[in-house]
């Protein structure tokens, strides 16, 4: 059948270019020490920043909700699928973030893909906006500038001078300005008081998808803004709730007649069901943990593996990019010795994944390493140890 041939070399074309991508089956609890298609590892490949994904404590609240609420929401948010979990859940991140979002509400969605996607699109959608992008943005923001019918210019990296010159020729009614703070492949933050700075002049909103921030940066784990004591309306914040959270789902945060805006217009938000109540019940568990005691101490640990890895890790011909967040790139270069590396890390009992293009760009396959407060300074040492071994050989 043509069709299927169609695909079929399609597929022959990315497996030619080392572009084919691959599942393992992970049989164990998110955790370092996981078994992988029935072998045990120690992963580097998780965005479980804290280690909370499998925290006794948010295990137990995710039954909880669902012993007192259910297992599924049954509808929209906007039909009758909006429980008090979720309007409890939605309070506490307002009143987490108010220090740093201006009269701050929050709205509560099912990925931080959709919620990227019900900002961008809603606020695009009046056929007179004009969306400033960051050339390193995630998937899920360039997909939401594509979809919303605005104008699109992309900035080059970190590059505020020419941004500015940006929105100085803009005549557009509604200016966005997109960007991740902690940037996915890199691991490097985003100049945002900068940004913040342009965005005030020139009357535009700040959307910062926190993905890699939020629980993780700031000493009470309010994420870059608290980092950076950054505070403004014009700040649209988006804090992911699968990673450092350990759960699932997206927050946005921001001044509250924005927020009921998107209640309106936000065609993600509108037209799906609510995510489970279960998991909004559990996620405010984990935020307990954030801003506690315990969120302290894990994330003091993990700063201290990533200083370690600073200290001890030194590498040759392959190249490390100062990051002092979670996100070690290692980079090596073309598709194929990517994947060698990552191979010979798996044979070694580390599963650490090759990022190869579209995800970065060609000529910088890399390996991802991600540090979590679930490992320990031995852990590290032994991944040192495994990369000097590999880029020696």
């Amino acid at each position: 059948m043509e069709l299927i041939a169609a695909l079929d070399r399609q597929l022959r074309a990315l497996d030619e270019h080392s572009l084919t991508r691959q599942r393992r089956v992970v049989e164990t609890p998110c955790a370092p020490r996981m078994v992988v298609n029935g072998r045990p590892l120690l992963g580097f490949c998780s965005n479980d920043y804290l280690g909370l994904a499998s925290h006794p404590q948010l295990a137990a609240a995710l039954a909880e909700g669902a012993q007192r609420y259910g297992v599924g929401s049954g509808a929209s948010h906007l039909i009758s699928g909006h429980s008090r979990a979720h309007e409890q859940l939605e309070e506490r991140f307002a009143a987490f973030m108010a220090d740093y979002v201006a009269q701050a509400r929050a709205l509560y969605f099912c990925t931080g893909y959709m919620a990227n996607l019900a900002v961008l699109t809603a606020l695009g959608a009046d056929g007179e906006a004009e969306i400033f992008s960051e050339e390193l943005n995630h998937a899920s923001l360039i997909d939401g500038a594509r979809l919303a019918r605005a104008r699109v210019q992309v900035y080059p990296h970190a590059d505020v001078a020419t941004l500015r010159r940006q929105l100085a020729a803009s005549t557009a009614a509604t200016k966005l300005v997109v960007t991740d703070s902690v940037f996915s492949m890199d691991g490097d933050l985003a100049p945002l008081a900068a940004l913040l700075a342009a965005c005030e002049e020139y009357g535009a909103w700040l959307v910062v998808d926190d993905a890699h921030g939020f629980g993780v940066l700031g000493a009470g784990g309010r994420g870059v803004l608290e980092a950076l004591g950054l505070r403004s309306p014009h700040i649209v914040y988006i804090g992911t709730l699968g990673k450092a959270a350990g759960v699932g789902g997206a927050f946005v945060a921001a001044h509250g007649t924005m927020i009921e805006f998107l209640i309106q217009r936000a065609r993600p938000y509108i037209y799906t069901t609510a995510p489970a109540p279960a998991l909004a019940h559990a996620l405010q568990a984990s935020l307990d943990i954030i801003g506690g005691p315990e969120g302290q101490a894990r994330r003091a640990h993990l700063h201290a593996l990533i200083a370690q890895l600073d200290e001890q890790l030194r590498l040759r011909s392959w190249r490390r990019p100062p990051s002092a967040t979670a996100i070690q790139p290692i980079i090596i270069g073309s598709n194929e010795d990517a994947l060698q590396a990552a191979a010979g890390l798996y044979g070694l009992g580390l599963w650490v994944p090759a990022i190869r293009p579209p995800t970065v760009p060609p000529g910088t396959a890399r390996l991802r390493a991600t540090l979590t407060a679930a490992h320990t300074h031995g852990d590290v040492a032994q991944l040192v140890a495994a990369l000097h071994e590999l880029e020696g050989a």
